[in-house]
């Protein structure tokens, strides 16, 4: 089962963590992504939007 990592930082400064294992809610984030940072995801690597870091983990 894949798990999508969102990190980001909160307006505190605090860094937060959100593991995102429904496949339905995957897909949809998946669609955030451009071409190139696609491939990158599905590769393993980390990708980051904005201030948002994300990573798929395949399982």
């Amino acid at each position: 089962m894949s798990v999508l990592l969102r990190t980001y930082r909160l307006a505190s400064g605090l860094r937060q963590e959100e593991r995102i294992d429904d496949p339905d809610r995957i897909e949809r984030y998946m669609k955030l992504f451009d071409r190139n940072d696609l491939k990158k995801i599905q590769a393993g690597e980390r990708v980051t939007i904005e201030k948002d870091e994300w990573q798929l983990l395949q399982g």
